[in-house]
């Protein structure tokens, strides 16, 4: 049975825009559109290569990318009369316009968390204090899933994958790689992304281990974190052995009544 991964944890194609901006140092003001549109096609097809399945916004922003190239490689009207018929505007205009804002909205969210969780630090007197039993101090930032990407394409950039011939079944779930992350996560503070994948050897498994970590990621069931954006990202469990046992009991449950 062909595996179709449905994750919610995408946002939308304006945040892997806005990473692609920030990863590639781009100037939200002036875009190079035929790089990021480029950049924006080479995700889609990594999506689709691991058969996941794509938001029609995400195709929907593709299209329209492919639109504005276009009409910025049109000749520039040389009169004023011409760009009138035109309409004159830079055809990133409004792509560029609607960065901007949603960046500021995401800025915002931002900032409204940093202030939750500073709230979350103030203790009233005899209230309870937990405790939460870490061995590092240093500040973390969340990885995105677009991170997660990108460590994954160096991860197939670098390794030397085994090309079969032979026709052969292999069976491999995500439910299955999902419990195995988890079982190396009970046994450890933190791993790191790229330690998954240091024995495998099949672009299959690397395709399905890649799977299990955003289902696990979109359950809730581990946290991503990096010291800074596109630095090495670190993997930690964030819920107890019986939270896990009960969400993935519940997970197995939803995938067999949706097989029948």
């Amino acid at each position: 049975m062909t595996y179709k991964c449905k994750l919610k944890i995408f946002e939308g194609p304006l945040d892997l825009l806005l990473h692609l901006i920030k990863e590639q140092k781009m100037d939200i003001y002036d875009i190079p559109i035929a790089e990021i549109t480029h950049q924006y096609m080479q995700y889609l097809e990594l999506m689709q290569e691991m058969n996941l399945e794509l938001v029609g916004e995400y195709l929907v922003m593709a299209a329209e990318l492919t639109r504005i190239k276009s009409k910025t490689l049109l000749p520039a009207p040389e009169t004023d009369e011409d760009a009138d018929l035109t309409g004159g505007e830079d055809p990133r205009a409004e792509l560029m316009r609607r960065l901007r804002e949603y960046q500021r909205y995401r800025d915002a969210a931002f900032e409204l968390r940093l202030k939750e969780h500073d709230r979350q630090q103030v203790f009233s007197r005899g209230g309870e204090i937990e405790i939460e039993e870490s061995s590092e101090n240093r500040e973390l930032v969340d990885a995105t899933v677009f991170d997660l990407f990108k460590a994954y394409q160096k991860i197939l950039d670098a390794k030397s994958l085994e090309k079969d011939y032979e026709i052969e079944i292999t069976e491999m779930s995500v439910t299955g790689r999902m419990q195995y992350i988890l079982d190396i996560l009970n046994s450890s503070d933190s791993v790191t992304f790229e330690s998954f994948f240091t024995v495998l050897n099949s672009k299959q498994e690397v395709i399905v281990t890649f799977l299990a970590i955003l289902e696990l990621m979109r359950l809730k069931l581990l946290r991503v974190q990096q010291s800074q954006h596109f630095e090495t990202i670190r993997i930690y469990k964030s819920a107890d052995q019986e939270t896990q046992d009960a969400i993935l009991q519940e997970y197995n449950r939803t995938l067999d009544e949706d097989s029948l």
